[in-house]
């Protein structure tokens, strides 16, 4: 790897830890609670991280803000399950991945998570790519909240092209599905991943992009809904769809198969989870409901921006 590239492999890793640092400030100050940090080394005794969790907060009921940068001498299965040509080359993988699973019912679920993969030996010429993007899980459905998030996430992708939020938008709709459930996990946002096309610079600045616009698409559904009056229905709709959230993650969200594939530190990799969660059997909302009208119009792939 030449130094030219080496510095902007530092450039990366400089942005993600000051994203890191911004958006723990700013849920922080919302919640009154700091996060806890737990700094970390890899399990090769190279790379690590900084794992940030809040815990039973005001408003926050678990969330988690984690850096990490992991170097192996072997990409996981996860990693090369589209990409076969890279199998068996070392890599180097840096992010930033949170969840905020809020206390109150009507305050959505959110994650993000910007990343950058280098694939190759140090002599080799760097085969390199970022990923990421923000999704929201909420529990009850409100349009206003679901066009405002959209159109950040469409304000994300403007700096670099129209067609960066058709498609990502798109994308997100049909990774955070659940098959098994026939359900969309979320209202969706944006996914992107292997983007490199544009050229070293714009990639990078696209990754910011979305990095930065997160706590702007967040922070104010999470105002707005953080203090609405709640019932102990509300409440338990919310765990069993928490539970939906579970089985994303443990089932087919490739950034939880990497994470462990890769030897990764499991406490942070399962940080996402949230602290409490129902299964009911064969549970049923009632027709007509509010419970019901986000399986029926909020959980559905749609343009909120129409």
């Amino acid at each position: 790897m030449n130094g030219e590239f080496s510095s902007r492999v530092n450039l990366v890793r400089s942005f993600l830890l000051e994203l890191q640092d911004t958006i723990c400030d700013e849920i922080s100050g919302i919640d009154g609670i700091a996060f806890e940090e737990d700094a970390w080394h890899h399990s090769t005794g190279s790379g690590g991280g900084r794992t940030r969790v809040l815990e039973n907060g005001r408003v926050i009921e678990k969330g988690g803000v984690n850096f990490s940068h992991v170097v192996g001498d072997k990409l996981p299965p996860a990693a090369t399950l589209k990409r076969p040509e890279l199998v068996g080359k070392a890599f180097q993988a840096m992010g930033v991945s949170l969840v905020l699973h809020p206390k109150n019912p009507f305050a959505p679920t959110a994650h993000m998570n910007v990343r950058f993969f280098i694939a190759g030996e140090e002599t080799d010429e760097p085969i390199w790519w970022f990923g990421g993007g923000f999704d929201m899980t909420p529990y009850y459905g409100f349009e206003e909240d679901a066009v405002h998030w959209h159109t950040v996430a469409k304000a994300a992708c403007d700096p670099v092209g129209e067609k960066f939020h058709t498609q990502y938008k798109e994308w997100c709709d049909t990774y955070f599905y659940l098959p098994h459930r026939t359900e969309q996990r979320g209202i969706g946002g944006l996914f992107f991943d292997d983007l490199n096309e544009p050229g070293f610079d714009t990639s990078f600045n696209f990754m910011k992009s979305v990095g930065n616009h997160f706590t702007k698409a967040y922070v104010p559904i999470l105002l707005k809904r953080k203090d609405t009056p709640f019932s102990e229905k509300n409440r338990d709709w919310q765990l069993i769809r928490r539970g939906r959230y579970v089985e994303f993650n443990l089932v087919h969200d490739r950034g939880t198969l990497f994470g462990l594939q890769s030897g990764g530190r499991t406490e942070s990799i399962l940080m996402s989870m949230p602290p409490m969660v129902a299964w009911k059997y064969r549970h049923q909302a009632h027709e007509g409901s509010d419970e019901q009208k986000l399986l029926d119009y909020f959980l559905v792939a749609r343009d909120w921006l129409k």
